[in-house]
């Protein structure tokens, strides 16, 4: 009988903290080619305290970062032992390719946001998806 072989923990975290980070920022990216945009917290042109669609895009972002996370975690310390079936090893690969090719189409075209305040959008949902993605990764790997 084969020995059961699991990856090494830091690689698992590492996996898990990139591949949340890409889909909170392709979350951020298709979110704000709908309105959902974090650029809204900067805005001083509204007379509202937060915008709804930046609060909604707030805890969507973390959301998205936590869930890859902790979703990725789990499946590649199970995956070396070979508990995940080849149909839905693509099956989540299409997936993942078919997200990120959204969010590229998204963030192709023009920015309907300024620029500075995208910038700064842009650079507080790579902080949140982080963050979030190593929060739900740790939790993951504490758990297994």
């Amino acid at each position: 009988m084969a020995d059961t072989t699991y990856f090494p923990r830091r690689l698992i975290l590492a996996g898990a903290i990139v591949s949340g980070v890409l889909l909170a920022l392709a979350v951020h990216m298709l979110g704000a080619r709908y309105g959902l945009d974090l650029g809204g917290l900067w805005r001083t042109d509204t007379s509202e305290f937060m915008p709804a669609g930046a609060a909604i895009a707030w805890w969507l972002i973390a959301t998205v970062g936590f869930s890859g996370g902790y979703f990725t975690a789990n499946l590649m310390h199970s995956a070396a032992s070979g508990q995940i079936p080849q149909r839905m090893r693509q099956f989540l690969v299409a997936v993942g390719v078919l997200i990120l090719a959204g969010a590229g189409q998204a963030a192709s075209a023009p920015s309907p946001v300024p620029t500075v305040s995208g910038v700064l959008a842009g650079l507080a949902a790579l902080c949140l998806g982080a963050v979030m993605a190593f929060c739900g990764a740790h939790f993951a790997l504490r758990k297994a």
